[in-house]
Order: C-alpha cells, then sequence, then structure tokens
C-alpha cells in the first residue's frame, strides 16, 4: 500500500509540524505547571478552583469530548462513504443532547468529585462494594480509551514515515505517554483544562478555516461541493445516498443503530466528561457551559462533513483509499490540496495536540477513581488524610500512563475506532444505567447497581470478543480463527438495554435501602441544594 509519507507529507511539512507541536508541548506544559494545584487539597486537584466562566467550561468539555478521530476518522469516514458518514457525525452531535436534557444538571447537584460520590450519597449502608465495582468500570472504560489515543498516535505517525520501526514505535508512544502524565499528575484539572481549552480553540479554528477554504473554492455553492464529490467517489449519486457502508445489509443496519446507540448514549457516562460536568460552581454556569459545547461540538461536526467532502472532490475517493483504506489520510491529503505544507503542518499538529488534550483528561479521570473511590473510600473506608489521597492520585496517574503505554505497544495494529467505540459501549452499557437509576429511581439498591456495572461491562467485552472484530474477517485481530457468534461489530445494541434489565432485576430481588435516603438524596439533586 502506498503511503501518504512520499506523496503528502514531505520534508517541509514534516519539520513544520515538529516545529508547531514542540511549541504547544512547551507553553502548555509550561502553563500547566504554572496553574497546578498549589495547596495539598484533593478538591482542587480533581475540579480546579471552579471559577471559570461558561465559554471556558464548554471549551474545555468540548477538548474533552472531540478525539483525532473526529478530525481524521470522521472526514474519513465521510470521504469514503459519503452520506453514512455524515448520518455518522450526526450522532457525535446529537450525543450532548442526552447529557443537557438527562444528567447533567442532578449529576453535579448531587456529585463530589467522582460517581462514586453520588452513589454513596444516594446508599450510605453498602456504598463500598458499589464504589469497586464502579471504579472498576472507569479504568475498564478509560483505559481502553486512553489506549486507542496512544495507538492514534502511531497510526498519525504513520502518515508521515510510512511503516514505523518498533523502535519509533515505542519511542512515539513513549513521548506522547509521558507528556500526557505529566499534564493529569501534575497539572490537575487545572493543567488538564488549559490544554483541553488550547486544544478546543485549535481545532474549532482549524477546521472552521479549511472548511471555508473548501466553501471558497467552489464559490460556496454547495450542489457544486455535492456534484464533485459525486463525480470524484466513482460511485455517482449513489454516494449522497444511503447504503455504502450501514445500509447494505439488515445486520449493517443493525450495527450502525447499535454504534450510535453507544455513542449518543456513552457520551453522558463516559468518566472524563461526568467529571467536567462536575467542575462549574453552580448550575446556572453549568447549563451554560453544555449549551456552550453543544454547539461547538455541533460546528466541528459541521466543519468534518465539509472537510470530508471536500477531500472527495478535490483529490478523489480512489485516491484517498489507495493512501489510507480507514481514510485517515483524507483531511491531510485535503489540506496538501488547497493550503500545501503549511496547511497539512498546521492540521498534523492539530491532529496531535488534540490527542494530548483527551488523553490527558482519561488518564486525569481514572487517577480520581482509583484515588478517591479505590483508595480513600474502599481500602481506606474514608480515613485518609487529603495529602496521603493527592499522593496516590499522582502515583495512580503515572502507573495508569505506563499501563496505557505498554497496551498501546502491545496492541499498535488494532483499529483504534474499535477501542473507542468498546469505550463507549461499556459506558453506555454499565455506568449509564448505575446513574440513571440512581438519579432517577426511589427503589434502585445497591445489588441493582452492583448488576448493572458488572453484567455491562462483562457483555459489552464478551460481545465484542464473540464479535467480527476479533475473527472471521480479513480486518479481524485473528483472521484465521472463528469464533465470531455475534454478528455485530459493537455490541450496544445489546448490552445497553442487558444492563437496564440487570439493574432492574437486582433491585426488585432485594431489599430497598434507607427508607429516607432518597427523599434527601432528590432535593439535593433535583432541587439544587448542593449550592
Amino acid at each position: 500500500m502506498v503511503t501518504t509519507a512520499a506523496v503528502v507529507v514531505d520534508r517541509f511539512s514534516l519539520q513544520l509540524t515538529f516545529l508547531l507541536f514542540l511549541s504547544v508541548v512547551v507553553v502548555t506544559l509550561f502553563t500547566a505547571l504554572l496553574t497546578a494545584p498549589q495547596r495539598d487539597e484533593i478538591g482542587e486537584f480533581y475540579l480546579g478552583n471552579r471559577t471559570m466562566s461558561p465559554l471556558r467550561n464548554g471549551l474545555a468539555m468540548c477538548g474533552d469530548y472531540l478525539s483525532a478521530a473526529t478530525l481524521l476518522g470522521s472526514t474519513g469516514l465521510v470521504a469514503l462513504t459519503g452520506y453514512d458518514g455524515l448520518l455518522y457525525l450526526g450522532g457525535t452531535a446529537v450525543a450532548w443532547m442526552m447529557v443537557l436534557l438527562l444528567i447533567a444538571e442532578p449529576l453535579r447537584n448531587a456529585g463530589r468529585f467522582t460517581l462514586g460520590d453520588t452513589i454513596a450519597l444516594r446508599m450510605p449502608a453498602r456504598q463500598r462494594p458499589v464504589r469497586l465495582a464502579l471504579s472498576l468500570c472507569t479504568l475498564a472504560v478509560t483505559t481502553l480509551y486512553l489506549v486507542a489515543q496512544l495507538v492514534g498516535s502511531v497510526a498519525l505517525l504513520t502518515q508521515f514515515t510510512g511503516e514505523p520501526s518498533a523502535a519509533t514505535r515505542t519511542l512515539c508512544v513513549v513521548v506522547i505517554g509521558t507528556i500526557v502524565v505529566v499534564y493529569a499528575a501534575l497539572g490537575g484539572m487545572p493543567g488538564a483544562t488549559f490544554i483541553q481549552i488550547v486544544k478546543a480553540v485549535m481545532l474549532i479554528s482549524g477546521v472552521t478555516v479549511t472548511a471555508v477554504m473548501v466553501l471558497h473554492h467552489y464559490h460556496w455553492n454547495i450542489d457544486a461541493l455535492l456534484t464533485a464529490a459525486a463525480d470524484n467517489s466513482g460511485m455517482g449519486t449513489r454516494f449522497l445516498e444511503p447504503g455504502l457502508r450501514y445500509g447494505a445489509s439488515t445486520t449493517s443496519k443493525l450495527d450502525f443503530l447499535s454504534l450510535q446507540l453507544a455513542i449518543v448514549l456513552g457520551l453522558a457516562a463516559l468518566p472524563h466528561v461526568m467529571m467536567r460536568l462536575l467542575a462549574p460552581r453552580s448550575t446556572n454556569v453549568l447549563r451554560s457551559s453544555v449549551v456552550w459545547a453543544m454547539g461547538l461540538v455541533g460546528l466541528v461536526c459541521l466543519a468534518a462533513g465539509v472537510l470530508g467532502l471536500g477531500a472527495t472532490a478535490v483529490v478523489g475517493r480512489d485516491t484517498i483509499a489507495r493512501m489510507d483504506y480507514k481514510g485517515d489520510a483524507a483531511v491531510l491529503l485535503l489540506a496538501h490540496a488547497l493550503g500545501g505544507g503549511v496547511l497539512t503542518a498546521l492540521l498534523s499538529c492539530l491532529a496531535f495536540v488534540t490527542l494530548l488534550a483527551v488523553a490527558a483528561g482519561l488518564t486525569l479521570a481514572a487517577a480520581s477513581s482509583a484515588a478517591h473511590d479505590l483508595y480513600g473510600e474502599v481500602i481506606r473506608k474514608g480515613r485518609a488524610e487529603q495529602t496521603e489521597e493527592l499522593l496516590v492520585a499522582r502515583l495512580a496517574a503515572a502507573v495508569m500512563g505506563v499501563l496505557a503505554m505498554l497496551l498501546a505497544l502491545v496492541s499498535w495494529g488494532a483499529n483504534t475506532a474499535t477501542l473507542a467505540f468498546l469505550a463507549f459501549a461499556i459506558a453506555a452499557s454499565a455506568l449509564l444505567p448505575t446513574l440513571v437509576y440512581t438519579l432517577f429511581w426511589r427503589r434502585f439498591t445497591a445489588t441493582g447497581a452492583l448488576l448493572s456495572l458488572c453484567g455491562g461491562l462483562l457483555s459489552s467485552v464478551l460481545l465484542v470478543v464473540f464479535s467480527p472484530v476479533v475473527s472471521s474477517t480479513p480486518a479481524s485481530l485473528y483472521p484465521d480463527a472463528d469464533f465470531a457468534w455475534f454478528p455485530l461489530q459493537n455490541p450496544g445494541i445489546v448490552s445497553i438495554p442487558a444492563g437496564f434489565l440487570l439493574g432492574w432485576l437486582g433491585t426488585v430481588l432485594s431489599r430497598p435501602e434507607i427508607p429516607d435516603a432518597y427523599d434527601e438524596f432528590e432535593v439535593r439533586a433535583l432541587v439544587g441544594a448542593a449550592d
């Protein structure tokens, strides 16, 4: 397969990308250290000073959520599959509606540092086993998503150098992983917030300017852009109709529905997103912040759609597929065609910074859960000093970073989208049912929470193990084996209902919790007594 290294990313682009990336890293690391918590207070490390404006909070939420998959993978999907790719982007934008309308305000009111604190307030008598299960699910989600980011850094490096050697892969993963650990372990929430805001501003500016260049190229005529995309797709008007990827068969339609369910429902339960929802100082700030995040994410998704269509129209679908069958090279090929080496370098640097920001948020969420829920409340039973818990949080960030680096090096050939979508599926199947039942069902018990958490996690993982992701197809991890009795690549359509069902079943088969616990919890969660 031809690589983009010889065609798209020339020596000038490579050098400029390195200089830009190094400059951003130096500035953000220095600022992260300056803004790092100066006192040994876990609240400042986990949530920051809680004084940011709605716009800055919204930018941080946008930076936390949008990964390099949006810049590279989503634009590539649109470039290769047309209408189906645009439909996928719609789910990415709509997901924030679930957050705003259902969980943002009650979670912020009832929460403290993690989701475990919300459940502890709701089920004080049996909080520790639930915290343990919750922490394991949180670590599973964050580890998968973090490994996806580090594997993605190697995939992005491939666009520059061709197939990297083992030493190059190791160096790339270790450098990116080490920077991420420094952001999370030393900077805490203030440091992670700064890099996320920088990343969000860069991402929004980069994709918007490039989308404007695409529209200007076609004289702001959308019909001309669509016609050129259809003509250069090699498929004519079929490119602008459903069915190229997800509508060809009943199985592919169900797979797309399963994927969209995992994305829309999983966002509301991603640990690093939930931590960000706890950071605003009041519900009014939170509400405005989520609205800003919705608007900014929608703008990026709209621009990504224009970039995908523009890549097909300007470069051609066959050329993109030859360079990278997954389509990740589409935006770089488009940048080279429209703006030469400078624009290519700018978007390449943006992709690396995007990886850093998302990985920093994930590492911080994992460290917070490990230190606060697992160590502070389960092992030390709430008796840990703040300095002690803060030290454990910093160590947990380092351990999490090293573990993710090792897993990324072992699984570097894995599909990054598959790892990310599995993380979304686990969040939607295990964490979301527990969160929704905790917030809104008076009868919900600790037994129901344990069954929902463990059952959602196990069903998601087992269904993926016995799916085409792992065996039976040329793109599988083990293409020569065949034990894929589950036909879909994403388990959400089965595992999400299973998580809700198990939570209900465990509750109705167990005795109710403390009678007055929910009344106090409801006042705090829905009325806003936490303010």
